[in-house]
């Protein structure tokens, strides 16, 4: 299965790719602290095929920790995907799960995010309602907004 969606932000492309694609380790706990307390990178340099370890904080029920690892990334495309591998959905459910960011300059300091979330169900007691595979993909690029904007 797939879901789609979109959101348009107040930060140029260059500054949210970095982010996004290279800072996510440091950046991530400091965004959202309540839903990632801890993350880092288990192998690899950032790019394709490095694998993070995310731990959960306590807005995150019946998950304590998350592996995943970058399956897509083009940095002249401006585009990254990440993969569960271990814990995390995996463990509620889902036998599939990758979430998908397309970065598109829309000025100098606006870009558009599409966010792509294809994933598999591996029970019929999956935890996660229609919309809400994307809409924490969206609520994480809009507290990354609200994060960069700060640093400006």
């Amino acid at each position: 299965m797939q879901e789609k969606g979109q959101v348009k932000v107040n930060v140029g492309i260059d500054v949210l790719w970095r982010a996004l694609a290279k800072d996510l380790k440091s950046i991530l706990p400091t965004i959202v602290p309540n839903l990632v307390k801890e993350a880092e990178v288990l192998e690899g340099d950032g790019g394709l095929g490095t694998v993070y370890l995310f731990k959960f904080g306590p807005d995150v029920p019946n998950m304590s920790y998350q592996k995943e690892k970058i399956v897509e990334f083009d940095e002249s495309l401006h585009q990254i995907a990440l993969q569960v591998i271990e814990g995390g959905r995996q463990n509620l459910g889902f036998a599939f799960y990758k979430a998908s960011f397309q970065l598109t300059a829309l000025g100098d300091s606006e870009t558009l995010v599409d966010l792509n979330v294809d994933f598999a169900i591996e029970c019929q007691e999956t935890r996660a309602p229609p919309g809400e595979t994307v809409k924490s993909g969206v609520y994480f690029i809009q507290a990354l907004e609200n994060f960069l904007l700060k640093q400006v």
